[in-house]
C-alpha cells in the first residue's frame, strides 16, 4: 500500500492552536537527539564523584563532545538530506524518510559505545547507556518498516529507564528524579498525540523499545 495513502487512527483530534504550540515545544525540547546530552548533564550534577578525575575544562570538553556527535552531527545530516532532497522534510514525518537518518544515527551513537568502552573517568553506567540507544537505533530502523514508530516515545522511555537503572547500580534513590523522568516522559508521549503525529500503538511501542534497549543494556554491555 502507498504510505501516502496510508491512514492511521490517531486517539485525539484537532487541538486548540494554543495545545499545539505548547505540544511542539515540548516536542522540540525533549527531542530525542537531546537525550543523551541531558543525561550526561544529570550524571554529571547527581554523580559529580564519578567524574573527580577529570579537570573543570575537560569535563566540558566531554558535555560537548556528547552534544556534537549523539545531536549536532545527526540533525546536521539530516538537514544536509533535506536540502539535496533524499527526504521530503526535516521533521521526518514519513517511514521512507527516515530510514537513512536512523543509519546515520546509528553509526554515531555506536562509534560513543565503542570509546566509553575504554574511559575510566567517567561513570560506568554510561557503558550500557550508549549500547542501549545504539539498540534503539537498531530496532527502530527494523520496525519502520513496518510501522512508523514514536522516536520521541522511545527517547522517553530510554531516560526514564536509564535513571532508574542508574540508581538501583549505585544503591541510592533519588525519588524526585525518577518522579521528574516519569512525568517528562508522559509529557513527551501526550505532546506526539496531541499534535496527531502517532497513533497510540506506536507511542506504546516505541516505549517499549526504548525501555527493553536499556535494559539490553545493561544485560550485555557490563
Amino acid at each position: 500500500m502507498d504510505e501516502a495513502n496510508l491512514t492511521l487512527h490517531y486517539s485525539f483530534g484537532n487541538q486548540p492552536r494554543a495545545v499545539q504550540i505548547i505540544a511542539k515545544i515540548v516536542s522540540y525540547i525533549l527531542h530525542p537527539l537531546f537525550i543523551p546530552t541531558y543525561i550526561f548533564l544529570w550524571l554529571v550534577k547527581r554523580f559529580a564523584i564519578n567524574f573527580a578525575g577529570i579537570t573543570q575544562q575537560g569535563l566540558l570538553f566531554k558535555e560537548i563532545s556528547v552534544f556534537i556527535n549523539a545531536s549536532f552531527f545527526p540533525a546536521f545530516a539530516v538537514f544536509l538530506l533535506w536540502r539535496l532532497k533524499f527526504i521530503q522534510s526535516i521533521f521526518l514525518r514519513t517511514q521512507k524518510d527516515r530510514v537513512i537518518p536512523y543509519i546515520i544515527t546509528m553509526i554515531f551513537y555506536w562509534w560513543m559505545w565503542y570509546l566509553s568502552r575504554s574511559f575510566t573517568d567517567q561513570p560506568i553506567v554510561l557503558k550500557f547507556f550508549f549500547f542501549g540507544i545504539f539498540l534503539t537505533t537498531v530496532f527502530g530502523l527494523i520496525i519502520n518498516n513496518f510501522i512508523k514508530i514514536s522516536m520521541h516515545a522511545i527517547g522517553a522511555g530510554t531516560f526514564f529507564t536509564f535513571i532508574i537503572l542508574t540508581c538501583l547500580y549505585y544503591q541510592t534513590l533519588f525519588g524526585a528524579d525518577i518522579a521528574i523522568a516519569t512525568f517528562l516522559a508522559g509529557l513527551i508521549c501526550t505532546a506526539r498525540l496531541m499534535l496527531n503525529h502517532h497513533s497510540t500503538a506506536e507511542i506504546y511501542l516505541g516505549l517499549f523499545v526504548g525501555i527493553i534497549c536499556q535494559l539490553l543494556g545493561v544485560w550485555i554491555a557490563l
